[in-house]
């Protein structure tokens, strides 16, 4: 087992995250790298200690690589915010990620760089080698089990996905039949997460097209031409789309007049896209980053 350790804004959200991805073998809420031993919540939330308040993330690297796991973290922050997260500011919410072995350094440099690409502005994430730890009273740990309907700054979704995600993979099994691992993760998606629409298209190469497959939801198009409406879009681009208002989509194809909102997952066969996910929802602005990295984990699983 390794450890490694991350300042993300409230940690009772933060581990409640944590503790739900596959590979996490414990957790444990604390205040990091600051200039006084052993402070108490109430010292920290002054903004006087130094501190961080930080999860101590124990994982298991044959189940779960560093680099996915720093990947993971990424997804429940915003990552150019300083000293806030959610309504949540000051210095003890700063995010950071803190690590004890300096070989691990490389890794997690390598998935900053990475991130940073995506923005235009520089990452406000602290790097810092691992200073001290201090655990949180007993009342802060595991605070959102014992309190379901306590505060947290996160979105529900980000406590759902990575559940599904492992739900799914134990599902699905040792089943090779492609249609029937479409079929269950079709299912298992709108039963957990309650989208409008989920199902498969698969790429017809000699119609040059989007044929459709396993669904839930109402009926849908048969076929989308590539380079088509957002599926087809998605395809010729071998790339996630996550469109908040389908109307304004150029070339949007309706099969449902109550799609709202919807993403688009390619999924990839010998680095070609074989087919994709398709997801509609009746409300606007439904998907973003989070959805496009959680569904991008599932169609790999298939």
């Amino acid at each position: 087992m390794k450890e490694i350790y991350f300042a993300g804004g409230c940690f009772w959200g933060a581990e409640h995250y944590f503790r739900n991805i596959e590979g996490v073998v414990d957790s444990e809420v604390g205040f990091a790298n600051g200039d006084i031993p052993s402070p108490t919540y109430e010292q920290v939330y002054t903004d006087t200690t130094g501190h961080a308040e930080t999860v101590r993330v124990v994982y298991d690297p044959g189940r779960l690589p560093l680099a996915e796991l720093v990947e993971d973290y990424f997804q429940a922050i915003d990552p150019l915010s300083v000293n806030k997260q959610g309504e949540d500011s000051g210095t003890r919410y700063r995010t950071g990620v803190y690590y004890k072995n300096p070989e691990d350094l490389v890794t997690i440099k390598a998935v900053f760089d990475k991130v940073a690409r995506e923005y235009c502005r520089p990452l406000a994430v602290e790097l810092e080698p691992l200073r001290n730890f201090y655990p949180a009273e007993g009342r802060h740990q595991d605070y959102l089990v014992k309190n379901p309907d306590g505060y947290c700054h996160l979105p529900l979704k980000l406590f759902r996905y990575p559940r599904l995600v492992s739900d799914l993979r134990a599902l699905l099994g040792d089943e090779t039949d492609l249609v029937a691992r479409m079929s269950n993760a079709a299912a298992l998606l709108k039963e957990r997460m309650g989208f409008f629409w989920t199902g498969f298209y698969m790429v017809d190469k000699s119609a040059d097209e989007l044929v459709l497959g396993p669904f839930q939801g109402p009926v849908a198009c048969m076929r989308i031409g590539y380079g088509k409406g957002v599926c087809g879009t998605a395809w010729k681009e071998a790339r996630t789309i996550a469109v908040p208002d389908v109307e304004a989509f150029p070339g949007h194809i309706a099969c449902s007049s109550l799609s709202r909102s919807e993403v688009v997952v390619p999924i990839f066969r010998n680095n070609e896209v074989a087919g994709v996910l398709d997801i509609d929802s009746v409300e606007l602005s439904t998907f973003d980053r989070v959805d496009a990295y959680w569904l991008g984990k599932l169609v790999e699983i298939l």
